[in-house]
């Protein structure tokens, strides 16, 4: 185990210096990066090369992820994105002592009470991931294509509101996206604006 945690401290100080210089563009390739599970497991984005990927940027305390989540929403857009052989990374930047922060075993434990249906839920409580995608709201939402270009970056949807009713009248920027890939089609909206709680990065 104690080797396991040397390995994964190893990785991460590797993978650091990129993490200085690669920036996050719809477009370009989406910068890789090694962040913990809510097991403590170290996950590789580039370890899903040839498979789609959601990111999503999560904080429980949050209106607007609540919207989503109390709703079914995010578990139902989760489930569909499954349902497609995606993969789904939910990650939480908060630092600790800050609204939204969760050790392992709380993110479990949220996982649970909201049968959510994502792959992992990664935790980054330094902001190394946040700040290199520059995550800027809970929830923020991208997609990889397969070839791991960054095709979708923004909203989750096109109301940006904390109001459950919005959501049946709403567009689902992720679903569309993700369908524009299956399609082989262009992501027709690459990129939106994102809205929700600023994420709580450390400092």
């Amino acid at each position: 185990m104690i080797g396991k945690s040397i390995a994964f401290a190893a990785a991460i100080a590797i993978a650091a210096p990129a993490f200085a210089t690669a920036t996050a563009t719809v477009g370009q390739p989406a910068p890789d990066f090694i962040a913990a599970d809510a097991n403590g497991k170290p996950v590789k984005l580039s370890g899903f090369r040839g498979k789609t990927v959601v990111l999503e940027w999560n904080n429980p305390g949050c209106p607007f992820v609540q919207k989503h989540y109390d709703s079914g929403n995010m578990q139902k857009t989760q489930a569909a994105a499954k349902a497609q052989g995606v993969v789904w990374l939910t990650i939480n930047s908060g630092a600790p002592g800050k609204q939204g922060y969760m050790t392992g075993a709380e993110a479990q434990a949220f996982e649970k009470k909201e049968k959510a249906e994502a792959t992992a839920y990664l935790l980054d409580p330094k902001g190394i991931v946040g700040k290199l995608y520059d995550a800027k709201t809970t929830p923020h939402m991208y997609v990889i294509d397969p070839a791991g270009t960054l095709v979708y970056a923004g909203a989750i949807d096109d109301k940006p509101t904390a109001d459950q009713a919005d959501i049946t009248t709403a567009r689902n920027h992720v679903l569309a996206a993700l369908a524009d890939v299956k399609a082989g089609k262009p992501v027709a909206v690459a990129t939106s604006k994102p809205y929700g709680c600023s994420v709580k990065y450390a400092g």
